[in-house]
């Protein structure tokens, strides 16, 4: 799957890669896709709760480099 814009949260804790993804949306248009790197193992949890909570859709996650690859798309 393609995505339009990325973060790389590697290395912060919760909830700053929420925050960033958070801030980053909102400059995107609606439909969309965000990926969020992060290493925050708790981000598996974060993300598709922020999603649902923020009206986004939270479309999974993949381990790539080490790293938890989220991607999220921005609601209308």
């Amino acid at each position: 799957m393609d995505w339009d814009d990325e973060i790389d949260a590697r290395g912060l804790l919760c909830p700053l890669p929420v925050l960033k993804a958070r801030k980053r949306l909102m400059a995107m248009a609606p439909g969309q896709v965000l990926r969020v790197r992060a290493t925050d193992k708790a981000s598996i949890i974060d993300m598709p709760h922020f999603c649902t909570q923020a009206g986004h859709e939270y479309l999974g996650c993949d381990e790539v480099e080490g790293a938890l690859a989220h991607r999220l798309r921005r609601g209308g």
